[in-house]
């Protein structure tokens, strides 16, 4: 792919979380990890991107997601009979059987229910798209049906599948899985932690005055960290992957950027409240390749003055310009919030506007100069 064709976002976030435990392991412990010789705090990108990705279905447009569905079947025949409405359901399910079977594709009926058995993740013109295969090949026993079939599920994704991709394996000869646009690294502190307890106990209401017993007792391990984010987005896969439409994929990264910078993992957050935003914000479009600036926080930092967030920010802004110095390019464009750069700090609102209106601009001049 010629340079000129590639466009990139990060997403670089520092935030201060508060004492909590928003992200566990299977023994209910803070989840953290070894980096720089020192012990962090982490929250799994798993964790975020399912923040993330609540956050974005609900202030996006609905008429753009896809289905998470084992009930791919009853979808099929009800497409089918949508298409040819003089069909009746024990015609289009024997169809949507018959195509199942050729393409590999294991269902089992349970309480009246035909059911695959894997998940499917799939979009609303998919399901048309496979509807309108099956009735144009009512007696197809081609070999080639699961090639037709995967290149029809390659196409037409929905905006959350383009975006976070999807894993769909049948079997080991056939998977309709697709690449994400973007992608969350895990995020850590900027600082080395240690976990902490909260010892807590309740008291039945009803127990005599004279008990001083506790009734139950537990204890819920936590800590509190600065913490460095990162995310990247493939502009140029994502208008690919919603066939050109530079319009909806700009608007996409736009809310993309306001879902990682404001969501919050929901784990322990009755006990902690824990809603936090970002102490800075830094997001650049780039053109040679994405850049994780983690490596800032190699050398962990350390405080004289009780706190993090300050100095992790100076930190990231000098391994920023250290990098531009040394390896890549500055930014084509750059935009930050709470960095102390005058030049190019904004707020919250200026600053998704802006990251939409400059990719719309740059996606443009792609398509016009030939560049897609």
């Amino acid at each position: 792919m010629n340079e000129m064709t590639r466009l990139y976002v990060d997403f670089h976030v520092i935030q201060t979380v508060p004492p909590s435990c928003i992200n566990r392991d299977d023994t209910g412990s803070p989840k953290t990890a070894l980096y720089g010789g020192v012990r962090r705090a982490r929250v799994s990108s798993q964790s975020w991107k399912r923040a993330m990705r609540k956050m974005f279905n609900e202030d996006f447009q609905q008429a753009n997601f896809g289905i998470r569905t084992k009930r791919i079947s009853s979808l099929l025949v009800t497409e089918i009979r949508a298409l040819q409405p003089t069909m009746d359901e024990e015609e289009a399910l024997s169809l949507v059987e018959g195509f199942m079977k050729l393409c590999g594709i294991s269902t089992k009926k349970k309480n009246d229910v035909e059911k695959t058995n894997v998940l499917f993740f799939i979009s609303k013109t998919q399901i048309h798209n496979l509807a309108e295969y099956i009735l144009a090949h009512k007696n197809a026993k081609d070999k080639n049906i699961k090639k037709e079939v995967k290149k029809l599920l390659s196409q037409n994704h929905s905006i959350d599948i383009a975006l976070f991709g999807r894993m769909i394996v049948v079997s080991d000869k056939l998977n309709f899985n697709t690449d994400a646009s973007a992608q969350v690294a895990h995020s850590i502190s900027t600082h080395r932690v240690d976990n902490e307890y909260d010892y807590f106990t309740a008291i039945d209401d009803l127990a005599p005055e004279d008990n001083a017993g506790a009734d139950m007792i537990g204890v819920v391990e936590f800590n509190s960290s600065t913490m460095y984010r990162y995310a990247t987005m493939s502009v140029h896969t994502l208008v690919k992957e919603l066939n050109g439409e530079k319009e909806l994929a700009a608007a996409a990264v736009k809310e993309f950027a306001k879902a990682f910078i404001q969501s919050m993992p929901t784990g322990k957050q009755n006990t902690f409240a824990n809603r936090t935003l970002p102490d800075a914000v830094l997001v650049t479009v780039r053109r040679d390749q994405p850049v994780n600036f983690v490596g800032a926080f190699e050398s962990p930092v350390r405080t004289t003055d009780g706190g993090y967030a300050e100095r992790s920010i100076q930190k990231l802004a000098e391994y920023a310009n250290k990098i531009y110095t040394n390896y890549v390019d500055a930014p084509e464009h750059s935009w930050s919030i709470g960095m102390g750069d005058e030049q190019n700090n904004v707020n919250l609102k200026e600053l998704l506007q802006s990251v939409h209106d400059a990719l719309l601009e740059d996606l443009t001049n792609m398509v016009s100069s030939g560049q897609e």
